[in-house]
């Protein structure tokens, strides 16, 4: 593949959302900075390198088959499920949050896991140095429900997050997305399929029940027991 860069990118993005929380222990952030030393995406942020230069996915994940990707992977319980279970699989988890990062570093510094790295940060500026048709399988879990009506604009099931995901999945790749939220589940059917994605769902079962292959995480369980009801979706890509 030819070196690529991004053109004309842009120099300031809103980001919505939570950055960090409470201050980390000395031995977290030592786990931190020695996990994301290892595993970390070069750093790819407009700030940080404006001339960004396309990842290359073959230095990432030298003989892997293909290339999972989990944007929001929150305390990283299923991310190291799935990475566990698929060592054949490359899995690339992005999370802006630094403790949930510092969360994550701390699982996989007790595994000798060969297939994931860690992207901290905005997911669109992932996508920004991501190839076209270069990522699998998708999951979307649980995202920030943003519920007030005027914040809708906020959430990932947007145009702004939506035609870069479409860019760089695989016709055929899953896309998988779990929400306590109604609402975030008509935005998510509304808007996925009007951007390349067809929803797999053959009855009610399909969305009602859990994946074969589910790890419930901390907020699904939290959910639970507050009451609200998950939803699964399944979409796929479509051929361009």
């Amino acid at each position: 593949m030819t070196e690529n860069t991004i053109s004309n990118p842009k120099n300031f993005r809103n980001f919505y959302g939570r950055l960090k929380g409470k201050g980390l222990r000395n031995k977290q952030q030592e786990i931190l900075n020695s996990q994301l030393n290892k595993l970390s995406i070069p750093a790819i942020s407009q700030i940080s390198n404006p001339d960004r230069k396309q990842v290359e996915i073959s230095d990432l994940f030298p003989d892997l088959v293909s290339i999972n990707l989990e944007i929001g992977f929150g305390g990283g319980e299923h991310l190291v499920h799935q990475a566990r279970r698929n060592p054949k699989i490359g899995f690339i988890g992005c999370e802006p949050y630094i403790n949930g990062v510092a969360m994550l570093a701390g699982k996989l510094s007790q595994l000798d896991l060969k297939n994931v790295r860690i992207y901290p940060g905005d997911v669109r500026d992932l996508f920004d140095v991501l190839p076209n048709d270069s990522i699998g399988n998708v999951f979307l879990l649980y995202p920030d429900p943003w519920p007030k009506k005027r914040h809708h604009r906020r959430r990932f099931v947007t145009s702004e997050y939506l035609i870069e995901l479409n860019r760089v999945m695989k016709t055929g790749a899953i896309l998988r997305i779990a929400t306590d939220i109604p609402d975030y589940v008509r935005q998510s059917l509304q808007e996925l399929m009007k951007h390349n994605f067809s929803w797999m769902a053959l009855d009610a079962r399909d969305w009602r029940e859990c994946w074969s292959d589910w790890i419930s995480t901390r907020y699904e369980k939290k959910a639970l027991l507050e009451g609200r009801k998950p939803y699964y979706l399944t979409f796929e890509k479509r051929e361009s």
